[in-house]
């Protein structure tokens, strides 16, 4: 039996959502009114449906997120709110909130729940925990190794779901309130400032500055798209892409990128198959280093791997912001007036309108390319640009408009048959009444049938009628391929004008895009919340860190007031307690500046007590849990 492997794109609207379906995406998900975890991404209910509409022809899903947390005067809006997403016929929800699987438990006309990345999914116990509560797939912390991966797998039977491209947290998912403690604005209510990708002083308890004015807590963005056979083979089904705030741009170059890839891993492995249906075929050439990124990382995937595990170089701390490709050093700058002419090494043709960057003392500064002769490039005067500095292209507006004006075709595959019947007993002297029944059957599952009848003659050459037959069939109406696999007339063939073969061929797609789509399979199974005991051994969870479970409503906290035997603490949104952590991860500075001395740095010896980040007068303490291999973020 062969497994069925997802991609998964973001759709900040459905235009977007109906462009990642055409450039080859098996899914999508997206934002409804309210309660996601990106609060400018929202969409109304009948965008719900519409890209719902597009999406099941190919057999392609929707998924809705409810992910963010949810206080108790807001439950019943958000239930209701699913109620009318699963009217409008989207195939899942994303949710983080434990409130939801306890309202709709038992509910076998419910659409499957998603735990989301938020839940905070890095440990088997975890794990095992969220499938408990009825939770069919579980979206993990893009953090993981692919050891840690395979041992979630084999604790659970749920799907498994990996980010594999675009922007980094550099918290573990769901346990970030640095944008909460900062602003107010909290993270896990999709309202988050970014405050990791701001510029921070790291200094010592004397105030002592090591590193000035950078983006110290910035991960450079997720590329994993030479990785999606370890990560298949690691038991993940699904293949995220990160973006519900990105352009449709973004999207459609991303997702082609990743269709491509998986395509063509998939066809050297004969127990993989593609979700949805439908091939994706000619348009623009995708490229990633043309689309926003901030350069790219493989991150924690190999995580523990000897050497190869150890390596670093994740952070972005000089380009917070989208760098693009690699141009050349700027050869020469002449400054005239309000202009410059900068002469550019390397052979990338640039073009008038391209946007250009640099990074520079205060991070990433970007200027028009006005006008381009070869390499010699004259803009609008950009201070700080010298000769000598790496230039980069975050816009190059021939690709750009590529992608807008060469979007591919998605076409699904159509089988037709036709039956001719009657003949020359039943019509004029020169002409038989004739019956023409045509039936398609597309490879979604999806039947039609279509009967034309007039008075024809007898075609004077059965093989070039028959030929002709094929030639018009086998073309394309709407999203329809079509082919002619059987052609049965028992007696004198018909000459049949090519207008009315085409109309067969109309009609037929016609009918099909009328028709209901499939029901996705794992529909309708029902939700339970049939939990075991909470595992309280998980660090995350332990004895005075139980904010972290972000439990905000009454009715999470009987689900886990059930399995610990206590109502756990309020989320931090609501009680804002001192000592929290800010902030845990992976990611660590004094990895990163190569000062670890557990991996072979080096402490300078004038450096006194704990290390800080500041910003503006405000001050983050730092600590490390080296047992661990993890840094903490404290005010």
């Amino acid at each position: 039996m062969q497994v069925e492997l997802e991609l998964l794109a973001p759709a900040r609207n459905k235009e977007i959502g109906i462009a990642a379906i055409d450039c080859g995406a098996d899914a999508v998900y997206m934002a409804g009114p309210a309660f996601g975890a990106r609060a400018n991404a929202g969409n109304g209910v009948e965008d719900i449906e519409a890209a719902c509409r597009h999406a099941h022809k190919f057999g392609a899903r929707v998924y809705v997120t409810v992910n963010t947390i949810l206080y108790d005067n807001e439950l019943q809006e958000a239930f209701s709110l699913m109620e009318q997403c699963r009217e409008a016929g989207c195939d899942a929800f994303i949710i983080q909130d434990m409130a939801i699987p306890a309202h709709f438990s038992g509910r076998k006309d419910f659409p499957p729940l998603f735990a989301s990345t938020q839940c905070a999914i890095r440990t088997p116990e975890q794990a095992r925990w969220l499938e408990s509560m009825g939770l069919r797939r579980l979206i993990l912390e893009r953090e993981l190794s692919l050891e840690e991966i395979r041992a979630i797998r084999k604790a659970v039977s749920a799907d498994l779901e990996f980010f594999v491209h675009g922007a980094l947290c550099v918290c573990y998912s769901g346990n970030c309130y640095l944008s909460e403690h900062l602003a107010g604005r909290s993270a896990n209510r999709g309202e988050c400032i970014q405050a990791c990708r701001s510029r921070y002083d790291l200094t010592d308890s004397t105030g002592r500055i090591i590193v000035k004015d950078k983006a110290l807590l910035s991960l450079k963005d997720l590329s994993l798209i030479d990785r999606l056979e370890d990560l298949a083979d690691a038991g993940i089904t699904s293949f995220k892409i990160e973006g519900r705030l990105k352009n449709i741009s973004y999207v459609r170059n991303t997702v082609k990128a990743y269709s491509e890839a998986l395509d063509r891993m998939i066809s050297s492995h004969e127990g993989f198959r593609r979700q949805s249906f439908g091939k994706v075929s000619g348009g623009f050439i995708p490229d990633l280093d043309k689309t926003f990124n901030r350069g790219y990382t493989e991150l924690a995937l190999d995580w523990g791997r000897g050497n190869k595990g150890t390596d670093r170089n994740w952070n972005s701390m000089d380009n917070a912001t989208a760098i693009g490709e690699r141009i050349g050093k700027a050869e020469s700058v002449a400054r005239k007036g309000d202009s410059m002419q900068v002469r550019i090494a390397g052979k990338t043709p640039l073009h008038n309108g391209d946007g250009l960057c640099f990074i520079g003392t205060s991070g990433v500064t970007g200027f028009r390319a006005d006008v381009c002769q070869g390499n010699l490039v004259t803009a609008k005067y950009t201070e700080g640009l010298r000769k000598g500095t790496e230039i980069y292209r975050n816009y190059d507006t021939v690709f750009e408009k590529e992608i807008e004006n060469n979007c591919p075709p998605r076409l699904l595959k159509v089988k037709t048959s036709i039956r001719i019947t009657g003949g020359p007993c039943g019509g004029t002297e020169e002409n038989g009444k004739y019956g023409i029944t045509a039936t398609a059957l597309c490879e979604n599952g999806q039947t039609a049938t279509t009967v034309l009848e007039g008075e024809y003659g007898k075609a004077a050459n059965r093989s070039l009628m028959e030929e002709n037959f094929r030639k018009q069939i086998r073309k394309t109406s709407g999203i329809y391929s079509f082919s002619l696999e059987n052609l049965a007339c028992a007696g004198d063939m018909p000459f049949v004008p090519a207008s009315s073969i085409n109309s067969i061929r109309r009609a037929l797609a016609e009918k099909l895009s009328l028709e209901t789509s499939r029901t996705p399979e794992d529909q309708g199974r029902g939700i339970s919340t049939q939990a075991p005991a909470y595992p309280e051994s998980t660090p995350e969870y332990a004895a005075g860190m139980e904010y972290k479970a972000n439990c905000s409503n009454a009715v999470a906290a009987g689900i886990y007031g059930k399995a610990w035997g206590h109502r756990p603490e309020p989320a931090y949104e609501i009680t804002h307690r001192d000592g929290a952590e800010l902030m845990r991860t992976r990611y660590c500075i004094k990895r990163e500046l190569g000062i670890c001395p557990k991996h072979g740095g080096k402490l300078p010896s004038d450096i006194t007590g704990d290390l800080f980040l500041t910003n503006n007068g405000r001050r983050l303490r730092l600590s490390f849990d080296c047992t661990r291999c993890e840094m903490i973020v404290t005010s």
